[in-house]
């Protein structure tokens, strides 16, 4: 049964206005400042290993807390909601020797924030909520090695992520998810991975979602950890037909816009942002604030480079309001026609003719 009416909505939402997606879930949950026995709850009391810094547990022993931190941002302005599964899958489960656990994670990550969305868009249904599952990175590679003596060894493969993602999708899906959102992509094999998992996901439930995909650019060079441009990395994942293409995370606003600019001229879907507040101190803390965020992100607007925009790593609901009240008066980014050509990308982009 393929959801057509969520997507539809979406369409006509993102055709209206630039759409916002909500915030950082860690930087509320730290705000919060949960012990172990908070992240443990009665289930894991006595669990085998420390759990603390699990977020994503946190779905299951403080739903309200997840919920809360939900309402947070669409109080806010926000149009969409990422689940909160950025680590739920085996392989970064794998830490807290909660492999088992990933499936239900995702169903019940889902469910919130699907209760949380269609709660608000009751309020008001001419602005519907959707919500993103959030399908992140795992904390392996699939393209470089881990050891610098050893530079052929992998300490994970195609197979494995494809396998880790597809339980983790299913689970998005099952629990209510709208869009299945591949997030900061520092390994473009990675990120092929859980395309192709979402794919088959999709077939095996009879089930067709957007699919919204963001990289992320780990300095100044402009590049991925693996390596390509933004332009390349557009090139590697179009076969996706995603509904968007974007960046988060790494860098702040301030350091982001040329690369969200070179996927604004080359993609022909929508293009998403979410940098961090900022980059982080030497506390490791964002001091960027909400009002000179949303300064720095509005002229991204009124260039026509955005059509969907929020915040990462140190961003709340504060900053979110500002950058929603600031980007509001712009129109959304028209998606150019691009000529049809050959477009081929190693680490850099090739487009013959």
């Amino acid at each position: 049964m393929k959801r057509k009416p969520s997507w539809a909505a979406l369409e006509a939402a993102a055709a209206k206005r630039i759409l916002i997606i909500d915030g950082a879930m860690g930087t509320m949950i730290q705000r919060r400042k949960p012990t172990e026995a908070d992240y443990r709850g009665e289930r894991f009391n006595d669990w085998k290993c420390d759990v603390q810094g699990n977020n994503d547990l946190l779905v299951l022993t403080q739903p309200d807390m997840i919920m809360e931190i939900h309402e947070e941002y669409l109080a806010a302005g926000a149009d969409i909601l990422e689940t909160n599964t950025f680590n739920a899958q085996r392989i970064s489960m794998a830490d807290y020797q909660m492999e088992e656990l990933s499936y239900e994670i995702n169903v019940e990550a889902a469910r919130i924030a699907r209760a949380a969305a269609d709660k608000w868009t009751k309020k008001t249904p001419d602005k519907p909520r959707f919500v993103a599952g959030a399908v992140g990175p795992t904390n392996r590679t699939a393209s470089l090695s881990p050891d610098v003596n050893d530079p052929g060894f992998r300490n994970t493969s195609f197979d494995v992520l494809r396998e880790a993602y597809s339980e983790q999708v299913r689970g998005l899906v099952n629990g209510g998810a709208d869009i299945i959102l591949i997030e900061t992509v520092f390994d473009t094999l990675n990120a092929k991975a859980a395309g192709y998992a979402t794919l088959e996901v999709f077939d095996e439930l009879g089930v067709e979602l957007p699919i919204m995909i963001s990289g992320t650019i780990t300095d100044r060079s402009g590049r991925t950890l693996s390596g390509q441009t933004a332009e390349a990395f557009w090139y590697s994942m179009a076969h996706l037909k995603p509904f968007s293409i974007g960046l988060n995370c790494a860098l702040g606003a301030e350091l982001m816009r040329p690369y969200v600019a070179e996927l604004a001229h080359v993609a022909n879907t929508r293009v998403s942002a979410y940098p961090n507040a900022g980059l982080p101190n030497a506390m490791g803390e964002y001091d960027q604030t909400p009002h000179e965020m949303a300064c720095l992100l509005e002229p991204w607007a009124e260039d026509g480079l955005l059509n969907i925009v929020g915040g990462c790593c140190g961003s709340t609901p504060e900053h979110i309001q500002h950058v929603r009240e600031h980007v509001e008066k712009h129109a959304p980014r028209e998606v150019p026609e691009i000529a049809p050509k050959m477009r081929l990308s190693g680490l850099e982009p090739f487009v013959h003719g």
